[in-house]
């Protein structure tokens, strides 16, 4: 079986074609811009990598897709600043470029697994998110940080109604997926996702913010659990056929100041000096301050995880506490501090 990964040097892409490689037979075509992540795979007899801009080179693309038995589009813009400031290129990446990829899998007979996301369902207010059954409730236009979600929803019902017209597809939804390389920990505020973005705020002595506060809740799930998710869809075609997953940990709900009291917890072996209390290195910020104007925030985003648990027999494994012990080794094992 052959399976194409556009995007494959991106946080899922990368995590998921190691781990192809290392406990599978398959072989894997990657297709993206960079390779800062996948450097130490590009030499693998089982992997070939396509150097070049997918929305670009069409014709290196669609000989790829026509290749491939499995094809997994994992090339989107998802950092909530962007959101806001960027948003035509967010729409142009998330939904038309990614749009041509679904048509070429239709028409060429490729089954498709297309990842959505979790933004979805907006600010739905069930308990838990059903795949079938939630509402998927977004903010008004002037709120741009929107058009990721509205992208997403989208394409979601294009490959639904695809499947008319014979299209094979797997939906899956990652909610709060976390793990070691995700963003940099040397960018500026706003610009990496949450944990990375604390870790770097840390290690530089900058304050933490805590966006409106923090109260908002997620439920975090380790990218390995993850991996083990799409790897099941892809091994379970029958089963994952025309579905739509939740992948997500509903157990794993924190609040993002427990998550930065938690991150402060786990990196204070690796700095005994700093004093690294919550109280001490955050501090509240206003979210239009902080993203942009056209921010809105969801006050929690919990899955139903009842559907892939049934077809795929499949769960979530690591804690919040055992994800961010790893992440925090990642990024800091580099320091010369015992543990």
């Amino acid at each position: 079986m052959k399976i194409l990964i556009i995007g494959v040097n991106g946080f899922i892409g990368s995590h998921l074609l190691e781990s192809i490689l290392k406990n599978t037979d398959w072989e894997v075509s990657g297709i993206d811009i960079e390779t800062h992540r996948i450097e130490d795979l590009l030499g693998h007899p089982k992997f070939s990598f396509n150097h070049c801009d997918f929305t670009k080179e069409k014709v290196v693309t669609s000989r790829e897709i026509k290749s491939a038995d499995v094809v997994i589009p994992l090339a989107a813009i998802a950092t909530p600043k962007l959101y806001v400031t960027s948003p035509l290129s967010v729409f142009e990446l998330d939904f038309e470029a990614n749009l041509w990829v679904v048509r070429q899998c239709a028409e060429h007979g490729k089954r498709l697994l297309f990842p959505s996301t979790s933004e979805v369902y907006g600010m739905c207010d069930d308990p838990a998110f059903s795949e079938d059954e939630s509402k998927l409730v977004l903010g008004p236009i002037n709120k741009t940080r929107w058009i990721y979600s509205c992208s997403k929803q989208l394409l979601d019902r294009i490959i639904w109604s695809y499947a008319d017209q014979g299209l094979e597809f797997t939906i899956f939804r990652p909610f709060n997926w976390i793990g070691a390389n995700q963003d940099s920990i040397h960018n500026v505020d706003g610009s990496s996702r949450v944990i990375s973005q604390y870790i770097g705020n840390i290690l530089r002595n900058e304050p933490i913010h805590l966006v409106d506060g923090g109260r908002q809740k997620r439920s975090f799930l380790d990218i390995s659990d993850g991996i083990r998710a799409i790897l099941s869809i892809i091994e379970q075609r029958a089963a994952s056929k025309n579905q739509i997953f939740n992948i997500g940990f509903p157990e794993n709900e924190y609040s993002i100041v427990e998550l930065a009291e938690l991150i402060a917890k786990k990196m204070q072996p690796y700095m005994p000096d700093s004093n690294l209390c919550l109280a001490t290195i955050s501090q509240s910020t206003n979210a239009e301050e902080y993203y942009g104007v056209g921010y809105e925030d969801v006050h929690r985003r919990v899955p139903s995880i009842d559907r892939i648990r049934e077809k795929l027999e499949w769960n979530p494994s690591l804690t919040l506490e055992e994800s961010i012990e790893r992440i925090v080794a990642f990024y800091l094992s580099d320091l010369k501090v015992a543990v």
